[in-house]
């Protein structure tokens, strides 16, 4: 017999819950019945959506108010590009961390909540942050992507002493599509063993980021955003050209130069399948690559700003102090 654990389980991985389809089933019975219900109906559905978006932060609270200083590195088709600098105070040169955003690439921004509690926490921990923005991959490429990456990064090294952090000593670190960016371009230029690009990088840390970009379309992976936001970026759909999807995706370029390596992945991920850590984690361990994965066993994506239990607690701590380690 199935157990009501089980049955749980299953609804909750499903495709009808995990794109919240109910939602939309709601509202359309509500604008049969009545028009105007189903308009408040979803204007309240937004309200919602956005209070959730904004109240969206990791589970640790930070009594320092730290004030970011804000910068454009770049200025691109008449858009100025900017990144956040969070530093502990101004005594002295910090190891930085080079903070990347998610969203599919497609979506989120430099500032949102959630960037920013993570910026102080690690601010409060005695270590620079700089939380970048980049071009959307709705109306841009991935090269696009990349390339703003890589100017962010560069201008963090060109301007160091201005900015009061430790180029020597620079720790990259995403979410989601952006832990996909930090991962993509340490493997990249470890592979090429393209040693300017890689000065002063000392490790790269990547919560439930894609490694395999194929792995978005595994059929036990439901999310219908996640391939969206891929085919969409990356300008193919995978069965097409596949080649396209190895060739922006980390796991193709990992290497025995890889600098050490921190994953963290929710194993109930339904964005981003838990398996696509899981296989950079092997193949980290066959290149004897240091390296560490912490697993939250019931953690979805961004389970990191979701979640307010022990075991998230822990391994936010556990992160630092693998970046501290590395900076040390």
């Amino acid at each position: 017999m199935i157990s009501m654990e089980k049955i749980k389980s299953k609804v909750k991985k499903s495709f009808f819950i995990v794109n919240k389809l109910y939602y939309l089933i709601i509202f359309i019975f509500l604008t049969i019945a009545d028009f105007s219900l189903g308009f408040y109906y979803f204007i309240l559905a937004v309200i919602i959506y956005g209070y959730k978006i904004l109240r969206s932060k990791i589970p640790i609270e930070v009594d320092k108010d730290f004030e970011p200083k804000t910068y454009i590195y770049k200025t691109v088709e008449d858009r100025d590009l900017k990144l956040d600098l969070w530093l502990p105070s101004k005594a002295k040169k910090y190891p930085v961390v080079f903070f990347c955003h998610g969203g599919g690439w497609i979506s989120g921004f430099r500032n949102q909540p959630n960037n920013v509690s993570w910026c102080k926490y690690l601010a409060s921990k005695n270590l620079a942050a700089v939380s970048i923005d980049y071009r959307y991959g709705y109306k841009n490429t991935m090269e696009d992507i990349l390339s703003d990456y890589t100017d962010a990064l560069e201008y963090l090294k060109e301007n160091h002493e201005a900015l009061s952090i430790d180029k020597d000593k620079i720790v990259l670190m995403g979410l989601s599509a952006g832990g996909h960016l930090s991962l993509l371009y340490s493997t990249y230029y470890t592979k090429m063993d393209n040693k300017e690009k890689m000065e002063g990088i000392r490790g790269v840390v990547a919560y439930y980021a894609p490694t395999d970009l194929r792995d978005i379309f595994k059929a036990d992976n439901k999310s219908i955003f996640s391939r969206f936001a891929t085919k969409k970026t990356l300008k193919a759909d995978p069965e097409e050209k596949e080649e396209i999807y190895r060739y922006y995706s980390p796991i193709s370029y990992l290497s025995k130069n890889m600098i050490p390596c921190l994953l963290v992945h929710g194993e109930e991920d339904q964005v981003v399948p838990f398996s696509s850590s899981l296989k950079f984690a092997q193949k980290l361990k066959e290149y004897n690559i240091k390296y560490d994965f912490l697993v939250h066993k019931k953690g979805e994506h961004s389970f990191d700003t979701r979640r307010n239990d022990i075991t998230t607690v822990n391994i936010l701590e556990k992160t630092t102090r693998f970046i501290r380690k590395l900076v040390e």
